[in-house]
């Protein structure tokens, strides 16, 4: 077994004993604690989740503060967020794979070198080879002339034939100086020829390790190619994305800013269809007052008349309607708020303005009941507000108590009825000023709107 078989032999075993150990380290790990190596992918798996709640809120947040502006201008929006949502994400995308195109390309060069360096060394191996080759040749052919040129002078000379042939001294001297010579140059030869010989055997060992190199490293290069042309083709496609995304960011913030005047004037309008409702509904609770006072004194005189103890008078003045007067009117249990009650900033139109009641959670063509009982007062479409029901709660502790359920898709009951606590009354919608299907829910105290938040109970 040559030098390089033992390497590769002891590769083989040194890889066999590493996987055997790592197989046995993950065996003991999962015993150990089973889902260890499922976290990576359970923190990414959350985090995924995380950033599209997060993004599904935010949406949602912005869908509730386009109450009162046309469809068209919710939309833009809308579609405006969905695109800076996107773009940053694809921005990152687009560093990522432009990352990983350039480590690409630096690993192919990198391979490329040394498939450059391993062709040079099996070209330098084989010139080698070729003039150790062909000094050989004539060490072999140096030996042959030798052995023929003994061979015609005998089978060998002894130092006794040299004694005996010498004619004297010197001539002894000299032919046995010539034999000693020969006899070296010939056992140098030899010995240059086994050591060329072995040179060859392990050049030849070499260029064969070369050679197994060569072809790793063109399949490496090869699949170098496919991976920078994927990493280049997914550069390419996220970069079109950007810069597609930021088209229509301009875009979108165009039909925004062009829409501006027609929003303000729609806002203007809705504005007024909710004061003339305010109004109505307060002019309501006037008369509601007005004939419970009147009942109530009509009861004082004919108490009074029939001899009989005055009942109790209402309050001259009225007393907190309380907390915890309504039912949940959504098919969402629990209610789950999207948009409160309270001043907010108009996300086109750029000033404060107050959302009188609270955004609740629903689907289009999901169910809305009636949060508490009471009689249908309408049920129309009301400018802004869209399909509405409102419904009259009567007089609490002095008080006119009213709740509107607003932007439904339809209605199921009509003005007069009657109607309990947990009733249909109709279905969620995105009707009137609104950006998504939704209930805008709204609940008014002598006319006025007030916080419906503690009145559900919240």
């Amino acid at each position: 077994m040559t030098e390089l078989q033992h390497a590769r032999h002891r590769r083989r075993f040194a890889t066999r004993v590493v996987a055997a150990g790592v197989a046995g380290l993950l065996g003991v790990l999962a015993a150990v604690h089973g889902s260890a190596f499922a976290d990576p992918l359970s923190d990414q798996r959350r985090a995924a989740e995380q950033k599209a709640a997060e993004n599904k809120a935010a949406r949602e947040r912005v869908a509730a503060s386009l109450e009162g502006i046309n469809a068209e201008l919710a939309q833009a929006v809308l579609d405006l967020q969905v695109v800076e949502q996107r773009l940053p994400v694809a921005q990152a995308e687009l560093a990522t794979a432009e990352e990983t195109l350039q480590r690409t390309e630096r690993e192919a060069e990198l391979i490329a070198a040394r498939l450059v360096d391993a062709e040079e060394q099996e070209a330098t191996i084989g010139t080698t080879m070729a003039a150790d080759t062909e000094r050989g040749q004539k060490i072999r052919v140096a030996i042959g002339q030798m052995a023929r040129e003994a061979y015609k002078g005998g089978t060998g000379t002894s130092s006794m034939d040299i004694v005996l042939d010498a004619e004297s001294t010197e001539d002894f001297i000299a032919q046995y100086g010539l034999v000693t010579t020969a006899l070296r140059t010939q056992t140098q030869a030899l010995d240059e020829l086994r050591a060329i010989e072995a040179q060859n055997r392990n050049s030849q060992a070499r260029l064969t390790a070369v050679r197994t190199r060569i072809t790793e490293l063109k399949a490496e290069a090869d699949q170098k190619v496919v991976e920078a042309d994927a990493a280049r083709d997914e550069a390419a496609a996220r970069k079109a994305e950007v810069e597609q995304l930021i088209v229509q960011q301009a875009a979108k913030k165009a039909t925004i800013e062009s829409q501006k005047a027609a929003a303000q004037a729609e806002q203007q309008r809705m504005d007024a269809e909710a004061a003339a409702i305010s109004a109505e509904l307060a002019s309501i609770a006037a008369q509601q007052k007005a004939a419970a006072k009147a009942a109530a004194e009509a009861a004082a005189a004919a108490a009074k008349a029939a001899g009989k103890p005055a009942p109790a008078a209402p309050p001259a003045q009225a007393g907190p309607v309380g907390r915890g007067l309504f039912s949940n009117p959504t098919s969402i249990n629990p209610a789950y708020v999207t948009s409160d009650y309270g001043m907010r900033l108009h996300p086109t139109l750029g000033y404060v303005r107050l959302h009188a009641g609270i955004d609740l959670r629903t689907y289009c063509g999901t169910p809305l009941y009636a949060g508490r009982a009471g009689t249908v007062q309408w049920a129309q479409y009301r400018f802004g507000f869209g399909n509405q029901v409102m419904i009259d709660h009567g007089l609490v502790n002095g008080n006119s108590l009213m709740s509107s359920y607003n932007h439904m898709t339809r209605f199921v009951v009509g003005a007069g009825d009657q109607v309990g606590a947990g009733d249909l009354i109709g279905y969620a919608g995105n009707t009137g000023t609104s950006a998504a299907c939704h209930l805008h829910f709204e609940v008014y105290v002598d006319g006025g709107t007030t916080n419906p938040r503690p009145l559900l109970g919240m």
